[in-house]
C-alpha cells in the first residue's frame, strides 16, 4: 500500500467497545496482572506500558504513523519540535564531541548550538547552505560526530542536497540528523537520501491548525533507541491528548500539503514581478538557486514563500501592519495564512552579520500559505503592498 493510505490505517488495537476511531489513552501509568509480569517489565523482558513518560498506545500510535510515512524504522515523540532536536543533540553526543552544522536554521536551534552545547563540551562547526561538496568536507573533524541541517531552511528557503550530505555522512561514518519540519514527509523523505533520523516540529503541518505542540524524531532503532532513554529519564514526553490531536491530523497530512504547496506555488509566480519586491523565493520556482535539487528531492515545493521588500527594516513592518486577512503570529503551518518578518522578531536577536549570513534580508517576509481561497491570499498581499 502507499504509506500515505499504511498511515491513515494504522491505529491502535480496537478494544472490545469496536470503535472505529481510536480513543485517547489518558493515563500516567498502567497496571500489571501480577508481580512477576511487573518484574518482567521493568526488567525491558517483556513489551508492556509502565508509565506514560515512557509510552503511551496514543502516543505510539502518532509514532508509528509517522515512522510510515518517513520510512523510518522506529522513533521518539516530544512535547515539541525544539525537545525533539535537544534529544536527538544530547541523546547522541558527548563531551569532546564536534557538531557540523548548516548556517541557516531556525533560531531556537541556534541558541541550543551556540549557547547549551558548548556548557557540555560539545563544539561545532556551520557551513553555508550553498557551500560546495568540498566546503562540507572540508569542516568534518576527526572528532565530527554528527551532521544537523534544515532543508528548505529557515526562513530563507535554501535547499540542500540530501543525497550529497547523505554520501558524506556514509563516507565519513557520520550521524545525518535532518530537520524536515517545512517539507513534512509528503513533500520529502530524508531517509531515502541517506539521512539517519530526521526531526519534525509537529506543531506546525503536522498538526496543521495550530491547536497543540508536539515533536517527534525518527530513524534508525539504535539510534532512536538512545534518545528513548535520554528522554525516558529527563522527562521531554508528549502527552496522550496531543498525541491523540496529532494522529488524527497525520490522516489529512497528504491532502492538506497539496493545498498549500499549489497555494504557494500560486502566489510565488504571480509576485515574482512585482515591483516592490527585490525578489521572490519558493523551491518549486524555476528562478530558485537550487530549483534543481529540490525537483530531484521533493515532491512539492512546500506551503512557505519568502520574498524581500525594498525599502528594507521599515517596509517589512508597514506590510505586516497592512495585511487585514494574513494572521501575524509566531507559528506556520496553520490552516490559515500568516506572515512573518524575522529580522524584527525571531531573528532580531541576530547581528546583522549573522542574519546576512543566513540570508535574512532587512525587507524578507515569509509567509505561511494557508488553506484559504489563493486568490484572497494574493489580494490581501497585493494591497499591503500598495498602501502606503
Amino acid at each position: 500500500m502507499h504509506p500515505t493510505t499504511k498511515a491513515i490505517r494504522t491505529q491502535i488495537e480496537r478494544t472490545e467497545q469496536m470503535e472505529h476511531s481510536s480513543p485517547m489513552f489518558l493515563t500516567s501509568s498502567f497496571v500489571y496482572e501480577d508481580a512477576e509480569h511487573m518484574r518482567a517489565a521493568f526488567a525491558d523482558e517483556i513489551d508492556a506500558n509502565i508509565y506514560t513518560r515512557f509510552s503511551n498506545p496514543t502516543v505510539q500510535e502518532f509514532i508509528d504513523k509517522i515512522c510510515i510515512l518517513e520510512g523510518a524504522e522506529s522513533g521518539f515523540a516530544t512535547a515539541s519540535g525544539m525537545s525533539a532536536i535537544f534529544a536527538s543533540f544530547m541523546a547522541l553526543m558527548k563531551q569532546g564531541d564536534h557538531l557540523l552544522v548548516c548556517r541557516s536554521i531556525f533560531g531556537s536551534t541556534h541558541t541550543v548550538i551556540t549557547k547549551f552545547l558548548p556548557k557540555y563540551g560539545i563544539d561545532y562547526t556551520y557551513v553555508d547552505a550553498n557551500a560546495k561538496p568540498e566546503e562540507w568536507e572540508a569542516a568534518i573533524r576527526p572528532n565530527t560526530k554528527m551532521i544537523f541541517l534544515e532543508t528548505p531552511t529557515n526562513p530563507a528557503l535554501d535547499v540542500i542536497d540530501l543525497e550529497l550530505i547523505g554520501q558524506l555522512g556514509k563516507k565519513h561514518n557520520l550521524i545525518v540528523n535532518v530537520d524536515n519540519c517545512f517539507a513534512t514527509p509528503i513533500g520529502q523523505r530524508p531517509i531515502d537520501f541517506g539521512a539517519d533520523l530526521v526531526v519534525h516540529s509537529a506543531t506546525k503541518w503536522i498538526d496543521g491548525q495550530g491547536r497543540v505542540l508536539g515533536g517527534i524524531v525518527v530513524g534508525k532503532p539504535d539510534l532512536i533507541h538512545e534518545i528513548y532513554l535520554f528522554c525516558r529519564s529527563t522527562g521531554p514526553s508528549l502527552s496522550p491528548f496531543n498525541a491523540w490531536v496529532l494522529s488524527k491530523a497525520v490522516d489529512t497530512l497528504d491532502v492538506r500539503m497539496q493545498r498549500h504547496a499549489s497555494s504557494a506555488l500560486y502566489l510565488a509566480e504571480k509576485l515574482q514581478n512585482h515591483p516592490q519586491l527585490s525578489w521572490v523565493k519558493y523551491p518549486f520556482l524555476p528562478s530558485h538557486p537550487q530549483y534543481k535539487i529540490a525537483q530531484k528531492q521533493m515532491k512539492n515545493g512546500g506551503g512557505l514563500v519568502c520574498f524581500d521588500l525594498k525599502g528594507g527594516l521599515e517596509s517589512g513592518r508597514k506590510f505586516l501592519n497592512n495585511l487585514k486577512l494574513l494572521s501575524l503570529t509566531a507559528n506556520l503551518g496553520d490552516a490559515r495564512t500568516i506572515a512573518s518578518h524575522p529580522a524584527s522578531t525571531t531573528h532580531a536577536k541576530l547581528t546583522d552579520a549573522e542574519r546576512q549570513a543566513v540570508g535574512i534580508t532587512p525587507g524578507l517576509i515569509r509567509i505561511s500559505v494557508g488553506l484559504e481561497h489563493p486568490e484572497d491570499i494574493l489580494q490581501d498581499i497585493l494591497q499591503a503592498l500598495e498602501e502606503k
